[in-house]
């Protein structure tokens, strides 16, 4: 994978501190508090995926196959793509909802494919695409393959669940998913949760592998108040499920408040249940700003 110059240095002097300070104590760097690394390999669960902390939405405003990153155009947004992963994001969460299977790989040809991820979404809801049809998940998988230019797909979600029944509901799509699976063409499946009695059916749901759900300290674009959402969140990780935080950035509201954006992660990573932090950045800039908060906050 490809980093900046100056990325590099910073690592590495991170890395020469910890050493010197493990020979100083004669205890372990890791054992030592540190600060949260915004590009480092995280976890997802135990699905097995490792991914960068950072992960890059590309749904801002999304709806009818566009978002505010496909109304870069073409150029820019695969420039976009291009300056997320050269600072270490390797892991771009994409939905039919947005539009944006078509450009990822031709921004990041020159990437292997195993070291990036990608998470993708069905919309099998009424309205939101220009197809009224809503066809079985394996066609719509395949659909995603060609789009995508790719053999397999590393997290498929059922996108915006709001029943709490959803697991009942759901179970013909969710089968066919497990079968994708199966045979390697997925490597993990789940969820986007819009409800909370949708984000508690997750917790006590075998099929799960992980899920994406809404998480600030404000109740901002989310299920319910933090403190409902946030237990509920801790239950689903520690039965082994990865756990993705989006709206942390109150889908775009605290863009303007440095008090806010800094709260939200000190939060979000204090809780110890979100591995991986999904925002919809517009800019490289968005890029580097959210990635130094989350390098000031300090571990537990």
């Amino acid at each position: 994978m490809r980093i900046r110059r100056r990325e590099f240095i910073k690592r590495s002097a991170v890395g020469l501190g910890g050493t010197l300070l493990a020979m100083q104590t004669g205890l372990p760097a890791e054992s030592k508090p540190g600060r949260f690394e915004p590009y480092e390999p995280v976890s997802l669960g135990g699905t097995g995926l490792r991914c960068s902390r950072v992960c890059m939405g590309t749904g801002m405003r999304g709806g009818n196959r566009e978002s505010n990153q496909t109304r870069l155009g073409k150029a820019g947004f695969e420039s976009l793509i291009r300056g997320a992963h050269e600072r270490g994001v390797n892991t771009f969460d994409l939905a039919d909802l947005y539009g944006t299977h078509p450009y990822i790989l031709p921004a990041l040809k020159a990437i292997p494919r195993d070291q990036l991820n990608l998470f993708t979404k069905i919309w099998w809801r009424p309205g939101g695409i220009p197809e009224k049809e809503r066809p079985d998940a394996d066609q719509v998988v395949e659909r995603f393959l060609k789009e995508l230019k790719t053999d397999y797909i590393d997290l498929v979600l059922l996108h915006c669940v709001v029943s709490g029944d959803w697991p009942t509901e759901l179970r013909r799509q969710m089968d066919l998913l497990a079968k994708l699976k199966e045979r390697g063409v997925i490597r993990a499946h789940g969820v986007s949760c819009h409800s909370l009695p949708a984000l508690e059916a997750c917790a006590t749901e075998p099929w799960v592998d992980s899920v994406h759900a809404r998480i600030n300290p404000y109740g901002t674009s989310m299920d319910g108040p933090s403190e409902q959402v946030a237990p509920v969140l801790k239950r689903i990780h520690r039965a082994g499920k990865g756990v993705v935080g989006m709206k942390l950035i109150g889908e775009g509201t605290f863009r303007n408040s440095d008090e806010k954006r800094d709260a939200t992660l000190r939060y979000v990573l204090g809780l110890g249940c979100v591995d991986v932090l999904n925002v919809g950045f517009e800019t490289t800039g968005e890029v580097d700003d959210f990635a130094e908060r989350v390098g000031r906050v300090a571990k537990a």
